[in-house]
């Protein structure tokens, strides 16, 4: 039941990156392809049904660690803490900013606000997951016992610019897929030039992860490398359908190449020893099985609906107030 709620944990993750990774790239591309309010309340227009339901993901990752993992929770979110609070300060202001904007006579402090909070959470996720694959220093008690320095460590900065650019990508993919003329160009313009970037600097991410021991993480980086190549080839055809699911399956593969490479462990320690395992941190086989039928039932009934949500925002947005 551990290794199942591993995987469901890890299911909730790859949701929560795939969708708001597309915010995230929006937020951080608005400066650079508004170029003039209608441009930029089209683009922010283009998650705005959206941007929250997909932040649940989140809230539900966190609760299910909570509940499923509480060693690893408790030893996750007391070590990270500066980090992850810095990422919630961030979500907040964009939050606020997207609600505000439109009710605002001068809505470029609004995008300032939206840029950076989108920005923040695209680098530091990057950071935070970075830490949890490579390890950090814990004592006996599952302590965290580093700095904050401990954590922006070379490899750290690498996942978070590696999370930033593949997130920056797929977001401008997402904007040439949901609008059109100008707008839309720019929008593939920008994903052209992101690509190769992108391509390098997420493959070395992934090759100096330490997770290339097994069959299942090789398939993963596989097909990162193959969903990256495949939006930037979509794209110079103009297939951008093709292009956001290329890119959809580069986010979803690095998340499975994340958690493949961190099994059995849920937070490595540079010692050994005092690793944190989907064993010696999972709650009761009571809770878990409670928790699994309360996922079973409540799941598909949350994605059918957000399937839904997407399917009636699906067209494009021409720009028109």
């Amino acid at each position: 039941m551990e290794n199942v709620w591993f995987v469901l944990i890890a299911v909730l993750w790859t949701g929560y990156f795939l969708l708001e990774g597309f915010d995230f790239g929006v937020g951080i591309l608005l400066p650079f392809l508004g170029r003039g309010e209608e441009e930029r309340r089209t683009i922010v227009k283009t998650i705005g049904p959206v941007w929250d339901g997909n932040e649940v993901w989140l809230l539900v990752a966190g609760g299910a660690t909570f509940a499923a993992f509480p060693e690893w929770y408790a030893t996750l979110f007391s070590g990270l803490y500066l980090p992850l609070f810095l990422i919630l300060l961030a979500l907040i202001a964009r939050g606020v900013a997207l609600e505000y904007r439109n009710k605002s006579d001068s809505p470029r402090g609004w995008d300032r606000a939206f840029f950076w909070g989108s920005l923040g959470p695209a680098f530091l996720w990057g950071v935070a997951f970075a830490n949890i694959v490579r390890g950090v220093p814990l004592d006996a008690d599952h302590e965290y016992t580093g700095t904050l320095l401990t954590l922006l460590n070379p490899f750290a900065l690498l996942g978070g610019l590696a999370t930033l650019l593949l997130f920056t990508l797929h977001g401008a993919v997402f904007l040439a897929l949901r609008t059109t003329g100008d707008l839309r160009q720019g929008a593939a313009r920008m994903a052209k030039s992101l690509a190769p970037a992108t391509i390098l600097v997420v493959m070395g991410f992934l090759l100096t992860s330490g997770g290339g021991g097994r069959p299942a993480w090789w398939a993963a980086v596989a097909l990162v490398a193959l969903g990256l190549v495949g939006a930037v080839v979509a794209t110079l055809r103009g297939r951008d359908g093709l292009a956001f699911a290329a890119s959809a399956l580069a986010v979803v593969a690095i998340v499975a190449a994340l958690f493949t490479g961190l099994w059995p462990n849920v937070l490595p320690a540079l010692d050994p020893a005092n690793s944190l395992t989907v064993t010696n941190a999972a709650s009761t086989p009571y809770t878990l099985t409670v928790m699994t039928w309360v996922a079973a039932i409540f799941t598909p009934l949350v994605l059918a609906y957000q399937a839904w949500t997407y399917w009636v925002f699906r067209r494009r947005i021409t720009g028109a107030t």
